[in-house]
């Protein structure tokens, strides 16, 4: 829940249990160490590939991650909604194939309980001009699910409800 070293040892060690040959990971709002420590953080994870406003390659697949989302709370990897969000988002290459953001964009799957859409329309935009083939995101546990549009498949993944309840099954998809 605030990302610290012991837990994300154990998440490091539970990566190692699962059977893929890659794993990609990003942070998000729980996980501090990340935001303030990231040099110590990172070297905790040794199971997976951290992406951080960076991209990796996989057999032909170019996958880009990120952290960010618009200020929420006062966890972390927030950012003020504009240019703050705009200049990450500008990041993101044109040519990504998987794109992995912590924070949704701006009306796909990204209604909280009270029925507020709380994506980012900076980030939206950025789909847009790129069309990633697939948008893979959290954040807002209540949007668990996909959809579509034009060639882009969003992917909310949140394996959590809102009171952090492992309810909902990985979403799994092939390129």
């Amino acid at each position: 829940m605030m990302g610290r070293v012991d837990a994300i040892k154990r998440f490091n060690e539970y990566l190692g249990t699962l059977n893929y040959r890659k794993i990609v990971i990003i942070a998000g709002n729980h996980d501090w160490l990340f935001e303030t420590q990231p040099k110590e953080a990172e070297k905790l994870i040794t199971n997976a590939i951290y992406l951080k406003d960076s991209e990796i390659i996989i057999d032909g697949i170019k996958i880009y991650g990120s952290p960010w989302q618009p200020w929420f709370g006062d966890w972390a990897f927030n950012l003020r909604r504009g240019l703050p969000l705009k200049k990450k988002w500008n990041l993101i290459p044109k040519d990504v194939d998987i794109l992995m953001t912590h924070g949704p964009p701006y009306s796909y799957l990204d209604k909280n309980f009270r029925g507020e859409y709380t994506g980012c329309q900076d980030l939206l935009y950025r789909i847009r001009v790129i069309a990633p083939k697939y948008h893979v995101f959290g954040h807002i546990h209540e949007g668990y699910g996909t959809a579509k549009e034009d060639k882009t498949t969003f992917i909310n993944a949140s394996v959590v409800d809102v009171h952090y309840r492992m309810v909902n099954d990985p979403i799994v998809f092939e390129l």
